[in-house]
């Protein structure tokens, strides 16, 4: 029986590799060549230094809240299931309640850090949140966290009390599915508004018509954040939320213009539903793993595992953030390709990104390990060496 279940490995890794290849295409020509730009020639040396000293601050405090995690999730590991001897849950409540706990753990663990990083951010007029604000206005979004994580472990729990060895089997097709719901409902838990600005209307009409979409509504998105945009939904959810910060003014037109084709270029490629494609994809091993982690606590059956389990939970998400960061930037830069093949517009596309370096202190060279483990979008200076080459080859088409 195991010789036949190792003969199985050659064909599921073959069959995943496959989904992988197919999810990685992109629109964007594999013979295109990056020009090397100097960024001094694009941001003033001011610039630059002010984007590192505000980017080394907020590094160290995302390194500083990641390792103090760590160790405080490593002490619930070995301590939290003390917890179990005063529950009478059952082992389905225990280990919700002990999720739970551990979940209320990290938000207390990350909040000194995201308290300092507000108050960078608000030192360099960055963000207008008020600490208060941080702190208690965002217990939906908590709730719903909270929630989701319930859920889950009420999932796996129930699962591996029925197949305690293979829960895994059945527990990755159901978080696939929890996700794709996420995916549908997200739109309307933002609380947004449709854009009346008319000709903003009339542009995005434009663009659809240009990408293939069918008419999707654009929303306005209060915020006191930084400027940003972002396509949503799946189906007839589907929709595309522009905060605020980038209607107040500091944007022109043709950069407006070009931040709709961008998310129109999302919804063209279908990135959303590619999104849910790669979950499924990490979801299986990745539940695999957790089931073995739990394995040393007796499985999870037992909710003494819980503790251990989000640990490993959160570190296999660390590890996996390199991949994950990687993928992002492939599908953003697939965006900027559409949306510079439908505004035929690189020099507004320089325009925006030379202006976003201003408005949020982005460093347009971050460090390798930034890229790597915090940079989820294409780099400023790539995303304009690619308006460069896009206009270097459209120069030259006949």
């Amino acid at each position: 029986m195991k010789l036949l279940r190792l003969a199985y490995l050659p064909v599921l890794a073959a069959a995943w590799a496959l989904a992988a290849y197919l999810l990685w295409q992109s629109n964007v020509p594999s013979s295109l060549h990056l020009p090397h730009l100097d960024e001094h020639t694009y941001f003033a040396r001011p610039q630059l230094h002010a984007a590192s000293t505000f980017s080394h601050f907020a590094d160290l405090m995302w390194w500083c809240g990641t390792i103090v995690e760590l160790l405080g999730l490593a002490v619930y590991a070995r301590y939290g299931a003390r917890w179990t001897r005063e529950s009478a849950a059952g082992p389905i409540g225990t280990g919700m309640l002990l999720g739970m706990l551990g979940f209320a753990l990290v938000w207390l663990l990350e909040l000194p850090f995201g308290l300092l990083t507000l108050w960078w951010e608000r030192r360099h007029h960055l963000s207008r949140v008020g600490y208060a604000t941080y702190v208690f206005g965002g217990w939906l979004a908590l709730a719903g966290t909270a929630l989701f994580l319930c859920v889950a472990l009420a999932i796996v729990i129930g699962l591996a009390r029925f197949a305690p060895r293979r829960w895994w089997i059945a527990a990755a097709p159901v978080f696939v599915g929890l996700t794709l719901l996420f995916a549908f409902v997200s739109p309307y838990l933002v609380g947004a508004n449709r854009l009346h600005d008319p000709p903003l209307r009339a542009i995005a009409a434009r663009l659809e018509r240009a990408e293939g979409v069918v008419r999707v509504p654009v929303d306005v998105h209060d915020t006191t954040s930084l400027p940003n945009a972002e396509a949503m939904g799946i189906g007839p959810s589907r929709r595309i939320v522009l905060w605020d910060t980038l209607l107040d003014g500091r944007f022109r037109t043709r950069e407006l213009a070009f931040v709709l084709a961008h998310e129109i270029g999302h919804l063209a490629r279908n990135h959303i539903w590619k999104d849910v494609g790669w979950y499924a994809l990490f979801a299986f091993p990745g539940t695999f793993l957790l089931a073995r982690a739990a394995g040393r606590r007796g499985g999870m059956r037992n909710p003494e595992a819980v503790p251990l389990t989000l640990l490993v939970l959160v570190v296999l998400g660390l590890l996996a953030l390199p991949l994950q960061n990687a993928i992002s930037r492939h599908m953003e830069a697939e965006a900027d390709w559409m949306a510079l093949r439908t505004t035929h517009d690189p020099s507004a596309a320089v325009a925006l990104f030379r202006r976003f370096q201003s408005t949020t202190l982005e460093e347009p060279n971050p460090s390798t390990w930034d890229y790597l483990l915090l940079e989820n979008h294409p780099t400023l200076m790539q995303r304009i060496e690619m308006a460069r080459a896009y206009a270097t080859s459209a120069a030259q088409s006949p």
